[in-house]
């Protein structure tokens, strides 16, 4: 006790104070630089802040490699059973006429789109060198916030549970649904589906809802993310929320071909508008890499104030188009996709299900090289015309085609169900009351029962 009260002591605690004070003061200002760089909106922030940033938002500097064992001339289609081979061998898919065909048959979509499926045969094989689906396996998925669990019974769509955190959720949910149930009416065999049972997620993230061993239905996956099963995302039923009314895929498409101008006439420049906050470090790495540039037209979207905002068609109007993920994957892919532009891509972390396909101008994360490859595709106007139009072809119209989205879904069916080993009951024993609701009825549902709804509680 007696040191304590030294005078030295004293002397001592009287200088260390104030270290403690700055040391924390300094600490305190710190976290408060980096929380503004990361959910910052501002068209500026210092590049020291930026570097400052932590990895989070999915801006981490991995990304994901495809190694796929399919693509647009090297499809292995005998990984996939060849039942019901096609009437004509002759049969050939024509965009015109058959991209809006939501009832081709198993074989032409097989025919007409190798590689497409290249995820799904991955999950399926998972899961057979797992031991296959149980129902156990859902048993021990929590349904949280963004969830749905659903099944097919005799081809019939049914909603057993869904919640959502407001209206975004339901939308996205509802979107899912309206999807899977167009692929089963327009299939005239779905009668004669094995029954099963699924969960899917409509969060961005494998994380935000469950482990990344369970077998949920997703929008993407990281590399490591190998129990999931890839879906096509929402926006291709349709986007709307209060801030976009973009409507349906294909609607956007048609819009985009009747005011898409020639190549030539194209502005060349970069275009690219977001929202820095969605993946700050990633995304203020690239308006750093084209501020100043005379090819750089990148700016941020305030949706508050509504400056910046650009329409879909007015992407068109440039050569080139940057494509940024966000919390995870980014939505927008597919409507950049369908511009008869060049896209320009970091190396991406998430896979969607038509990433083994993609055709674009790959640039590195930090986009250290995005200079270098704008100004090749500058001084080559032929080639990036030649890129720009075979990204058309391949995606707008074949792979991102609403004949191509059907196709997917059914083979989703089939590639579950061909590793689900357990049945899937109609009804509930214990309360005497059916599992599901059809997804007729659920859709008819007030929005507010659609937040949190159990079929088993909702029914009589």
């Amino acid at each position: 006790m007696a040191l304590f009260r030294s005078p030295r002591w004293r002397s001592r605690r009287s200088h260390l104070l104030p270290a403690i004070y700055l040391i924390g003061l300094l600490t305190l200002t710190g976290i408060a630089l980096i929380w503004y760089g990361v959910n910052s909106d501002r068209e500026y922030i210092y590049p020291l802040l930026t570097q400052l940033i932590p990895a989070g938002h999915c801006a981490c500097l991995t990304s994901t490699t495809f190694q796929c064992a399919s693509c647009l001339t090297c499809a292995h289609q005998d990984r996939l059973p060849q039942t019901a081979l096609p009437s004509s061998p002759s049969w050939v898919f024509d965009p015109g006429q058959d991209g809006d065909n939501e009832a081709l048959s198993r074989a032409q979509c097989i025919a007409a789109f190798p590689g497409l499926f290249e995820d799904l045969l991955r999950a399926d094989t998972f899961w057979r060198e797992n031991g296959g689906l149980q129902v156990e396996h859902l048993k021990h998925i929590t349904i949280k916030h963004g969830m749905a669990r659903v099944f097919i019974h005799r081809g019939e769509l049914y909603v057993a549970k869904a919640l959502s955190r407001g209206e975004d959720h339901r939308r996205k949910v509802l979107a899912v649904l309206s999807a899977i149930h167009r692929a089963l009416v327009t299939n005239l065999e779905r009668a004669s589906y094995q029954d099963l049972e699924f969960i899917f997620s409509v969060e961005d993230k494998v994380t935000d809802v469950t482990t990344t061993d369970q077998p949920i239905w997703v929008f993407a996956r990281s590399a490591g993310e190998e129990a999931v099963w890839l879906m096509p995302d929402f926006g291709y039923w349709a986007w709307e929320n209060v801030q976009n009314s973009i409507g349906p895929y294909d609607q956007v498409v048609d819009h985009i071909k009747r005011t898409e101008i020639p190549w030539s006439q194209k502005i060349k420049r970069l275009v690219w508008r977001g929202k820095p906050s969605f993946a700050p470090k990633l995304r203020r790495a690239l308006m750093d890499a084209a501020r100043g540039q005379p090819w750089g037209d990148i700016k941020h979207v305030d949706w508050s104030k509504r400056t910046n905002v650009m329409s879909l068609e007015s992407h068109c109007q440039y050569m080139f188009i940057a494509h940024v993920e966000g919390r995870s994957y980014s939505a927008a892919l597919k409507y950049r996709q369908a511009c008869n532009s060049v896209v320009v891509v970091h190396k991406l972390q998430y896979i969607q299900h038509h990433h083994y396909l993609l055709n674009y101008v790959e640039v590195e994360r930090d986009f250290s090289d995005l200079a270098a490859n704008l100004k090749a595709l500058l001084d080559d106007p032929s080639r990036a015309e030649r890129i720009a139009n075979n990204s058309v072809e391949t995606f707008r119209d074949r792979y991102l085609t609403k004949a191509a989205e059907a196709c997917y879904w059914r083979m989703l069916f089939e590639r579950y169900s061909s590793v689900w080993n357990s049945s899937v009951p109609h009804g509930s024993k214990n309360q005497q009351k059916e599992r599901g609701v059809r997804y007729e009825s659920f859709v008819l549902l007030d929005s507010r029962m659609m937040l949190d709804f159990d079929a088993t509680s909702a029914t009589s």
